[in-house]
């Protein structure tokens, strides 16, 4: 049995500084490069990483190291920290694993890269993706690392499937008898509160393993301390290493970071702040934007007309509106056919609600296109954690009457979500 080493980030580590990635640099190590210019109110942001380089990776001392990452897991002057960790002889990195897209993002949804030993590094690279329970464990076994380290930037949104990875990959490195480090990075659409319906158990895929709220409001370290403490069956030993300089109501440009798209189909900071409620169009025979330059941001289908934008429109939701909108999308649903729908300008993103938002948008876009149908497999009841939206919205229930059907479930998970908060 190894030994823990629970507690190493002390007061002393949390209060980490410049004089500790100087010291570093004067060593020969490249140390973590500090913000330029800090993101607001003076308090320059430092991920979990840099917080961890800063101080000489004392938490990954003497293991052999295995980091979960893609193409996001970078330090802020862009280097990727696979790359970082590499080239530097205090940390012994033996392995990289890749999630959903692959580490270096070349895969589109429900792809990933296989195995294969990364150029850049010659490190060998494990699949994740759709690997769970004892096989994923058992990948963790055969890489030879002691202690896997989590490093990826989420989009807020329970369907978005890093944060099952995270599950996931916690619960093999529990079963495989692995250290877990966490590496803090900030919810590109802020952590103000959690929306939308809670999963139900009986629903639960890789869109959703466990019961969280469809637009959670919580950063990775969170998820991860929510997850150990209330869904893993045997919880793992886990580190989190927080960021310093993030607040709760922050959007991700006040982070200073570069944004990287996390998925394919994830190309701004934009596209996360809508993503939550327009993911819902994953479940109907309309297009949710993907082969557009706007995914999730346009919507529609052939023979939509005017008449969607402007049932949206007197809704009257705060903080957007909706420009009817033609597009031809190049892969994915009509495929290089015209299509017409909407498209989503957010102008007020701190009123703007996404969830809210896109079961508004069901709701006028089956009262506005005879031919709205939602997919043949109840894909929606996947993506919503229930029949509920599903049966409410062809019932013929208003907006307000389906946000209410889950209003006490998502008090529920309120309280159990304020236990694991990190930050103001």
């Amino acid at each position: 049995m190894r030994v823990s080493r629970r507690g190493l980030l002390t007061a002393a580590t949390a209060a980490l500084s410049a004089t500790a990635a100087g010291a570093a640099q004067a060593a020969g190590a490249p140390g973590p490069p500090v913000p330029a210019t800090p993101p607001s109110g003076g308090r320059p942001l430092r991920t979990g990483f840099e917080r961890l380089a800063a101080d000489g990776y004392a938490l990954l001392d003497g293991d052999k190291v295995g980091v979960v990452t893609n193409p996001t897991g970078i330090t802020r002057d862009t280097t990727h920290i696979v790359d970082v960790m590499h080239a530097d002889d205090r940390v012994d990195l033996v392995a990289v694993f890749g999630p959903e897209h692959g580490f270096r993002g070349t895969a589109q949804a429900g792809g990933s890269e296989g195995f294969y030993r990364d150029p850049a590094t010659g490190l060998p690279v494990y699949d994740t993706y759709l690997k769970s329970g004892q096989p994923l464990a058992d990948v963790f076994t055969a890489s030879g690392v002691d202690t896997v380290v989590f490093d990826i930037q989420d989009a807020g949104a329970r369907f978005y499937t890093y944060i099952w990875t995270l599950y996931d990959c916690m619960e093999a490195a529990q079963l495989a008898d692995k250290r877990f480090v966490v590496l803090d990075r900030p919810n590109p659409v802020s952590g103000r509160s959690a929306e939308g319906p809670v999963m139900h158990p009986q629903f639960a895929t890789f869109v959703g393993r466990k019961p969280i709220s469809q637009q959670h409001g919580m950063t990775v370290a969170e998820l991860a301390l929510l997850f150990n403490g209330e869904f893993l069956a045997s919880p793992v030993e886990l580190e989190t290493v927080r960021m310093t300089g993030w607040r709760r109501d922050e959007f991700y440009d006040a982070s200073g970071l570069p944004w990287v798209p996390p998925s394919p189909n994830m190309p701004t900071p934009e596209t996360a702040l809508v993503y939550p409620g327009t993911c819902l169009f994953e479940g109907t025979n309309l297009s949710e934007g993907r082969g557009t330059t706007r995914p999730f941001e346009l919507l529609g289908a052939p023979g939509v007309d005017g008449s969607w934008a402007a049932a949206a429109n007197e809704l009257g939701l705060p903080g957007v509106r909706f420009r009817e909108a033609y597009f031809a999308p190049t892969f994915n649903k009509f495929s290089g056919q015209t299509v017409g729908g909407v498209q989503v300008h957010v102008d007020d993103r701190a009123a703007f609600d996404p969830v809210r938002t896109g079961i508004g948008l069901l709701i006028t876009a089956r009262a506005t296109w005879s031919g709205f149908a939602w997919r043949a497999d109840n894909w929606i009841d996947k993506l919503t954690g229930s029949t509920g939206v599903r049966t409410r919205i062809d019932a013929g229930a208003g907006l307000d009457e389906v946000v209410a059907g889950w209003k006490d479930e998502l008090a529920g998970f309120r309280a159990t979500r304020r236990q694991y908060l990190l930050y103001r």
